[in-house]
């Protein structure tokens, strides 16, 4: 034996075919790699130094570790200032550049156990604290940690666009946090709602170009379109802190309570008689439709001449509700002032004797004025039929033939009489 094999093949030098073969020196390596079947995997894959390195793979294992130098003998003879580490599985560059070996090759490890994730050797430096997992190579270069790849933020559950692209990553990912983000706008803008969380759904409305925009069509977004007046109304007008944007009353009484001068008498259905551009200059009411149709002179009166109050509905349709002080009859002939007079004019009357009363006028009566039977004060239903009512100074008889005038006389003249004689036995 040329000497002593080396501290690590020590146990194998009782047996020399245990590293060679009989008058066959190039199975020599092959014996090798039998044994260190990490650095044979390497060269089949070709991965790691053994597995890279064309120089390595045309030469036979004892030219670089060539044995029986000694116990204390080191078999890898490797020059750090002349190894080339780009033929390995971690080629060194940017900041890894010119770093000592020791920095990554532990003492007492072997150099191929040095590792190459990132977290290995950067775990105390590393400001994420491993939120981000070991991959610290998906964002950062080998150059330096504040040097960053373009991240696709795309791929993630939440896309930036507008206003979001350009942001420092700090402005959303505070103390490094980067998972379990809320991915709604008030999540991060909820110091900058105007509303005051009212309207949840921020994206409804609002886009990421800017705050101050909105796409909200409240015409046709919404159950209540905004025409007239309210057009131009604030929207904390309608809808008050604290309240959701669907409880909003839509009945004009809901808002405008305070401002019903009717009290509610009227109901809460404003857009009965009010249109939405102005409560006192839009207002339509179809009166015929009431108790009370508006016809001839009643058209052009003023509504307060006859609803003394906002409460419409209390006036009664009566003629002597607003006529009393106005009837020459002095109720003689009743309330129902329609019977004889039209909404014309009170000089614009139309009565018919022969047909409303049961004394039609025939004769002389025909052409009398009223009051010729029909004194003041009296009540016409209460004025009697016979003759003698209106006749009895006229009776030449004092009396003596009975109140029934009509039995001989008629109504054309009194000096006419129609005497009817028995005949002689």
């Amino acid at each position: 034996m040329p000497g002593e094999l080396a501290s690590d093949h020590a146990k194998l030098e009782t047996d020399c075919e245990n590293c060679h073969n009989s008058f066959d020196q190039s199975g020599q390596s092959v014996l090798c790699l039998d044994c260190h079947k990490t650095v044979a995997a390497d060269v089949k894959a070709k991965t790691g130094f053994h597995g890279r390195s064309s120089e390595v793979q045309a030469l036979a294992c004892s030219t670089c570790h060539n044995d029986h130098q000694g116990r204390d003998f080191t078999l890898i003879q490797l020059d750090p200032e002349t190894f080339d580490h780009a033929v390995t599985d971690f080629p060194l560059v940017g900041g890894h550049v010119g770093v000592e070996c020791s920095s990554c090759h532990l003492p007492g490890k072997k150099f191929a156990e040095a590792p190459s994730d990132c977290a290995a050797c950067h775990k105390e430096s590393d400001p994420h604290k491993g939120a981000l997992g070991p991959r610290c190579g998906d964002c950062h270069t080998g150059t330096r940690w504040q040097d960053v790849r373009d991240f696709d933020h795309s791929k993630t559950r939440f896309a930036l666009d507008g206003k979001h692209v350009g942001l420092v990553c700090d402005a959303c990912h505070d103390a490094q946090v980067w998972k379990g983000l809320p991915l709604t706008c008030e999540g991060c803008h909820l110091i900058d709602d105007a509303h005051d969380d009212r309207f949840p759904a921020c994206g409804k409305c609002h886009d990421t170009k800017a705050w101050k925009e909105s796409r909200f069509d409240h015409d046709k977004d919404s159950k209540f379109a905004l025409t007239g007046a309210h057009a131009k109304t604030d929207c904390k007008d309608c809808h008050k802190p604290g309240e959701a944007a669907d409880k909003a009353p839509s009945s004009c009484a809901g808002c405008h309570a305070e401002d019903d001068v009717h009290r509610a008498a009227l109901g809460t259905d404003c857009a009965t008689c009010h249109g939405t551009a102005a409560w006192d200059g839009d207002v339509v009411f179809d009166h015929d439709l009431t108790r009370l149709p508006l016809l001839g002179l009643h058209a052009v009166v003023p509504c307060e001449s006859c609803h003394s109050s906002k409460d419409f509905a209390a006036a009664e349709p009566a003629c002597d509700t607003c006529h009393a002080a106005d009837d020459a009859h002095k109720t003689a002939l009743g309330a129902d002032c329609g019977s004889c007079h039209t909404p014309n004019g009170w000089a614009f009357w139309q009565f018919d004797h022969d047909l409303e009363t049961d004394f039609a006028l025939t004769g002389g009566h025909k052409g009398l004025a009223c009051d010729a039977c029909h004194a003041p004060d009296t009540v016409a239903s209460k004025l009697s039929s016979d003759c003698a009512t209106c006749h009895r100074l006229d009776d030449v008889h004092k009396g003596s033939f009975g109140d029934r005038c009509e039995s001989c006389h008629t109504t054309s003249d009194f000096k006419q009489a129609k005497l009817k004689l028995k005949a002689s036995p």
